[in-house]
């Protein structure tokens, strides 16, 4: 795939407050103008993925895959606030020249959509023919569907709710903590601060994303007369410091704010109501060991989409599922496919 830079020179409201006078937004396509007319798939990336989805979902993207972009029109767009989307906290401020950092406006899932519009529209695309995205991604297809309903045709949620629990909350709020308890990450003097409060965040979030069950299937001792258990300790740290070598702790700040903004019924009467503006055609996928996005709550959004259905996926993995249950998802999701390009 193709990565892009769209530089939007119009001023950009925040729906928390504040704005920006520009906005460089980051996307991916396939290797080829868009044609007006194609099949178009847009996909949403997680919260620390980016706008490559071979890069992150090499199972389901690239040539001769489920998702191949020489068969569709295969759109991603980075997020605000990601460090590999141009337009996040380590962007320059027009002023100064030195990172935003802290001074970035907060941002919302709306804004990030906003934002993804944009590039919509840039392209001219009028009618995207699946749209899909896991987690934080999830986040944003819920909200996409309710802001263009006449532009997106299906739907897949996956891994994902259309409000942020007090549960998932508890665990943003603890690796914020951690951010914060990391000194050089208040000092705010580079877009380096962080980095061990970045790596202890990362690891408290690998908890919530694995289940007891992943965690002793790959990581047991491999001896019985280990003193000190480690394999798992290691596997953290290894973890945390895997993301520090590629994140920035002050995009992470902002992207978990961003997962606290999920609220589809905020100014629309409520979820139920927000979701009776559905028109596309949607499935909702949960996976059946996922902590914070249980399928129970999968199963209510596809009841209260008018035109939804509903499949769960098998996993010892939790929420990760989603990046390693490929051949199961691709089972759900082919004839999908296959339907859009017949």
């Amino acid at each position: 795939m193709t990565k892009h830079l769209l530089k939007y020179e119009e001023r950009f409201e925040f729906e928390s407050g504040g704005s920006l006078g520009r906005l460089d937004l980051v996307y991916h396509t396939s290797d080829r103008p868009y044609t007006k007319g194609e099949k178009v798939v847009w996909i949403c990336h997680a919260l620390t993925g980016n706008s490559n989805p071979e890069d992150w979902w090499p199972d389901m993207v690239g040539k001769g895959k489920l998702f191949d972009p020489d068969r569709v029109y295969v759109v991603c767009s980075a997020m605000l606030c990601s460090p590999y989307g141009a337009c996040g906290p380590a962007a320059p401020d027009p002023v100064s020249g030195k990172p935003l950092l802290m001074d970035f406006p907060r941002t919302t899932v709306r804004d990030i959509v906003r934002a993804n519009i944009l590039v919509r529209k840039h392209l001219g695309i009028e009618c995207i023919d699946l749209m899909l995205g896991p987690s934080i991604g999830g986040f944003q297809t819920l909200e996409w569907v309710i802001m263009e309903p006449d532009v997106i045709k299906r739907a897949v949620f996956l891994a994902t709710s259309t409000r942020v629990t007090p549960f998932m909350t508890a665990f943003n709020e603890s690796q914020r903590m951690a951010l914060k308890a990391d000194p050089s990450f208040l000092e705010a003097k580079s877009v380096e601060g962080g980095r061990d409060g970045l790596a202890c965040a990362r690891s408290i979030a690998l908890i919530s994303y694995r289940t007891y069950d992943g965690y002793n299937y790959t990581q047991a001792e491999q001896g019985d007369d280990t003193l000190f258990a480690d394999r798992a300790a290691s596997y953290q740290r290894y973890q945390g410091q895997k993301l520090v070598n590629r994140f920035d702790a002050y995009s992470y700040w902002y992207l978990t704010y961003a997962l606290d903004s999920q609220n589809v019924g905020r100014g629309r009467g409520g979820i139920a109501k927000a979701l009776e503006a559905v028109t596309a055609r949607c499935l909702v996928i949960s996976i059946d060991s996922d902590v914070l996005f249980p399928p129970a709550h999968g199963r209510l959004t596809a009841c209260q989409i008018r035109n939804a259905g509903y499949c769960e996926i098998s996993s010892r993995f939790g929420h990760d599922g989603f990046l390693i249950e490929a051949e199961q998802l691709a089972a759900i999701l082919s004839p999908i496919v296959d339907e859009i390009l017949n």
